[in-house]
């Protein structure tokens, strides 16, 4: 299946049914009078997020929604059906936009969330609905009112726990495949993850979900390389797994331009829980490891990990890092966990 995580939908309601003008004609009733239905309500467009979903492809080729129009009303004061919704399924973490791409509509952030985008038009009053002691024969149904009709633009930012991040060739594949059972694209040059990963990681009693996002480049937040295409799917991480290839020269710089990245593309991403991990550390001599490891330190200002991707030296130590970020993570959405929420426009 292939990823995508932008779609510009077409979304149109359902008309509501025109009402009926009908008169009860029977034998032995005299002055039956009006007996027209009701048109039924057109169908709303909503937009639901479920689970099992991690990729908006289905609206590549889906991309006119339309609700059912109401039926119209009949005679013998028989109102019509309402139309059928029609409900927009994404992924969680799916937001949703005006046609502008910027104007936001909803962000679906919880499995079950769910938003009216559309309302569906009104059904028309039929004659029965008018008559009254002065008015005994009407003669006259409204019509149903028209749908309404939009575009919006879909957005999806993965839901993951934590997201490796780091330049080109860093080990970010390689690490997943490792510590999942992810298939990523695994090769010896620049940009061979043009989408992301996701893997369930599995670490003593802890589960989690690991992200592997398209490498980043000096000058990503202005559009260099893969641009910041990737960046916002790292804004729903809970934690960052920030690799650093042990067999560059210049870990530091390596390291500063990634987190230079992060601060100019902004959303929080430079704020969030940070490991930073020296990785293919079993191609490094013992002093050299070292050296960099404490230049690395000074960098950062905390705690840096050696790994190998390749080996598993050091993976598993860690993972249990990641894990300890994660599970406080956890704990403190617990306590503010908003319920499902419904939004209509």
């Amino acid at each position: 299946m292939k990823f995508l995580d932008t779609a510009k939908v077409y979304i149109q309601s359902g008309a509501g049914g025109n009402g009926c003008v009908a008169f009860r004609r029977e034998k032995f009733i005299e002055y039956g009078g009006p007996w027209g239905g009701d048109g039924g309500k057109g169908g709303d467009v909503w937009a639901e997020a479920v689970e099992n979903l991690n990729t908006l492809i289905d609206y590549r080729y889906h991309q006119h929604v339309r609700a059912k129009n109401g039926e119209g009303g009949m005679g013998k004061d028989m109102h019509g059906a309402g139309g059928a919704d029609a409900v927009m399924r994404v992924p969680v973490g799916t937001q949703i936009f005006d046609e502008d791409g910027e104007t936001p509509i909803a962000d679906l952030v919880y499995t079950g969330d769910r938003v009216k985008l559309l309302r569906g038009g009104n059904g028309g009053f039929g004659n029965a609905h008018f008559k009254s002691a002065t008015n005994q024969a009407p003669r006259h149904a409204n019509p149903g009112q028209p749908g309404e009709e939009k575009t919006i633009v879909l957005q999806l930012k993965l839901i993951a726990d934590a997201g490796l991040i780091g330049l080109p060739n860093a080990g970010k594949s390689t690490l997943l495949a490792r510590v999942s059972e992810a298939k990523p694209k695994i090769a010896d040059y620049p940009f061979t993850t043009l989408a992301p990963q996701l893997g369930v990681v599995r670490i003593d009693a802890t589960d989690f979900v690991l992200a592997d996002l398209p490498g980043l480049i000096e000058g990503a937040h202005e559009g260099v390389g893969l641009g910041d295409k990737f960046l916002g799917h790292a804004e729903r991480c809970g934690a960052i797994l920030h690799l650093v290839d042990g067999t560059e020269r210049a870990v530091v710089r390596a390291y500063r331009t990634i987190r230079a990245e992060l601060e100019a593309y902004g959303h929080g991403l430079a704020d969030k829980p940070e490991i930073v991990v020296l990785n293919k550390a079993d191609a490094l001599t013992t002093d050299a490891a070292a050296k960099k490891l404490a230049a690395l330190k000074r960098a950062c200002g905390h705690e840096v990990f050696a790994m190998s991707g390749v080996s598993g030296l050091g993976v598993d130590k860690v993972l249990r890092a990641l894990a300890r970020e994660i599970v406080k993570r956890r704990a403190s959405e617990k306590k503010v966990r908003t319920p499902v929420r419904e939004w209509t426009p």
